[in-house]
């Protein structure tokens, strides 16, 4: 059984070309995750939609082409190693992906998704997005798309969250840390860690006034969630200049005070590393942000109690 205190590595990955095989992606997953177990890690955390490149900013009409970017199983013939490995290594792993299903209607549902996978390989937990960015339609003003809207559903699993890694943890995806309620959700039912992957473009058309403050912005957010909830939170960035599209770093470990206690210095494959002890959430839960001593009864109605 893991203890509440123990090393994480955060896996920050650099581009992923729009050729690349999964078997390479899944390679340089593999090493990172081989590093991690070497400085002595027993969780890792990967991106969003870490297996491919970020798709959405292309509009595409060829289905099968689109589909190829999806998984349609987890583990499937080409992720399998990856399993294989954390249950060889004994560490448990957060991934993002992009999931294709048929329901028994035979339509395809697609999410942006993400897995807890315990150090049995085994899935324990799933999430699935529920803040969309981005739009629907082409527009070829942009000088790039964001086709989240387009290629994915909304989430339709709310904000669960799953016993396992020593604690109780939480995920959510990119845009989903922008809003403070993802984390207030979360931590209302107990999640002592929010474990998030992203990729976020340098540049915002709608407002590039803005392209200088996409680093402030990305860690204010993060930072916020986890000082007001007391909880962990691990932001894990795809970095670096991904076909012709900058995507923004700063991978970073956040402690529950909100202070970042380590992050990425690059914008490529990259471990970021911390020792995590969970009980740290006390010292904010219980004296800071203390629902029960510092709220009217009748306004504190938490999902359940933190632990002590």
């Amino acid at each position: 059984m893991m203890t509440r205190r123990y090393l994480l590595a955060a896996a920050q990955l650099g581009p992923i070309s729009r050729n690349e095989t999964r078997e390479s992606v899944v390679q340089r997953m593999i090493e990172l995750m081989h590093e991690a177990h070497r400085r002595g890690a027993s969780v890792i955390v990967y991106p969003e939609l870490a297996l491919t490149t970020f798709f959405p900013r292309w509009y595409l009409e060829d289905e099968q082409e689109l589909d190829s970017f999806y998984e349609t199983a987890m583990p499937g013939p080409k992720t399998q190693t990856l399993f294989d490995t954390a249950k060889q290594l004994g560490m448990g792993f957060y991934l993002g992906y992009a999931e294709l299903f048929r329901d028994d209607s035979g339509n395809s549902r697609r999410f942006n998704t993400s897995i807890l996978v315990s150090a049995d390989g085994e899935i324990v937990g799933k999430y699935r997005k529920v803040h969309l960015p981005g739009h629907a339609e082409n527009e070829p003003w942009r000088p790039f798309q964001h086709l989240e809207k387009r290629y994915f559903e909304h989430g339709n699993l709310g904000f669960p969250v799953f016993e396992t890694f020593g604690g109780v943890m939480g995920m959510c995806l990119c845009n989903d840390r922008r809003w403070p309620e993802t984390f207030r959700v979360l931590a209302l039912r107990g999640a002592e860690m929010v474990m998030l992957g992203y990729n976020t473009p340098v540049h915002y058309p709608l407002a590039p006034e803005h392209d200088h403050l996409q680093d402030f912005h990305n860690h204010l957010c993060m930072q916020a969630g986890a000082y007001q909830n007391g909880c962990w939170v691990i932001g894990v960035a795809k970095a670096g200049r991904e076909e012709g599209c900058d995507l923004i770093g700063g991978t970073c470990i956040i402690a529950p005070t909100g202070e970042i206690i380590s992050r990425a210095q690059g914008f490529g494959d990259e471990l970021v590393m911390a020792d995590i002890d969970l009980d740290r959430c006390a010292e904010i839960r219980r004296n800071i942000f203390n629902f029960a001593l510092h709220r009217e009864p009748e306004d504190y109605a938490p999902i359940c109690e933190p632990k002590a």
